[in-house]
């Protein structure tokens, strides 16, 4: 009975210190920051998949976001399925359009390379692959090489992405393989020396460490109200200071030096298909108002670039259903305005 005392006691103690250090780094993670890195320049992540899925004329939106918005900075996932349908059949037609485009206004891209990049359902395997594993790995690696050769050149490419949060379980994917996604970045560095490579992790679910200790850039993404279909919208208990802390744990462990915000929440998080939802439920999850306040967050966090999600969004409110506000909102931040 004494001997089970004291491992009760013991546990209890235990619980009470984890609660406390608990307590406290919640406290400091949300002490406010006042400034700003006001000169953090912004970009956006625009995918020709997800425009065209919302029924938007995707060219007509990818030109409105170089001119009328006047981003500068994009971030393009380059989708496996549809670059090679066919097993050694490229299709760069559509890749080729967005890199002149954006060379002919000195903008830059990261193009976002691999089997998993950005929009659901995250990972964008060719049919003919996905019930051969040896193969898929043998052809991802051959893709990224092709395209990483093709691109290397283009006036308009500023880094390389390769996969997006591979180490975040989410999406219709395959199992990670490390010794895989280690073999993608080697040969993304082999065919392209001259460009850096970006790796990037979940913001709010991760350390980052394994990702940024294989990074030449690291990216975050930073999502602050998120939906559950058991809880309803959740807003995360953190500050800036909780990336900040974060960013240097990694500078310490991993020498990860250079970080970016790669996907900043700026589009709804609700349940289902955001477009099939009412207007009023969209905008509960985000708005001018929190469109505003999720940029001054990430300001205030200080990392130089901030790649914004959701402009696809944005323009389908505009051009679809008369409602200008955020597309409006976003232009004022790009022409480096207050706002």
């Amino acid at each position: 009975m004494q001997k089970i005392k004291a491992v009760l006691k013991f546990i209890f103690k235990t619980t009470l210190i984890f609660f406390a250090l608990a307590c406290v780094f919640l406290i400091f993670f949300n002490i406010p920051v006042i400034s700003e890195k006001k000169d953090a320049k912004l970009g956006v992540t625009f995918s020709m998949r997800y425009a065209s899925d919302i029924g938007l004329d995707w060219r007509a939106a990818y030109i409105a976001t170089l001119d009328d918005l006047g981003a500068k900075k994009i971030r393009i996932p380059v989708y496996w399925d549809l670059v090679e349908a066919q097993d050694g059949k490229y299709d760069f037609a559509d890749l080729d359009w967005q890199m002149e485009e954006a060379g002919r206004r000195n903008s830059e891209i990261i193009l976002a390379v691999g089997q998993k990049v950005p929009r659901w359902p995250e990972c964008f395997v060719p049919e003919y692959l996905k019930n051969d594993d040896v193969k898929r790995k043998e052809k991802l690696l051959e893709f990224v090489r092709v395209v990483v050769e093709r691109y290397k050149d283009s006036k308009a490419l500023e880094y390389w992405q390769i996969e997006n949060e591979p180490f975040l379980k989410f999406g219709v994917c395959p199992n990670l393989d490390v010794d895989l996604l280690d073999s993608e970045i080697a040969m993304a560095r082999k065919t392209d020396p001259a460009h850096k490579v970006i790796v990037t992790d979940s913001g709010e679910l991760s350390l980052w460490l394994r990702a940024a200790s294989r990074a030449d850039i690291f990216g975050t993404t930073m999502y602050r109200t998120i939906y559950s279909a058991k809880y309803g919208f959740y807003t995360y208990p953190i500050g800036p200071r909780f990336f900040q802390f974060k960013y240097w744990m990694n500078r310490l462990f991993v020498r990860q030096n250079n970080a970016i915000v790669i996907e900043l929440q700026a589009e709804p998080w609700i349940a289902g298909w955001t477009t099939n939802q009412p207007l009023e439920k969209q905008f509960e999850s985000m708005n001018v108002s929190k469109l505003q306040e999720n940029v001054r967050f990430a300001r205030q966090v200080g990392f130089p670039e901030i790649y914004l999600w959701g402009v696809e969004w944005w323009y389908w409110l505009k051009v679809h259903q008369n409602h200008p506000e955020l597309w409006d909102t976003a232009k004022v931040m790009f022409q480096n305005r207050n706002f």
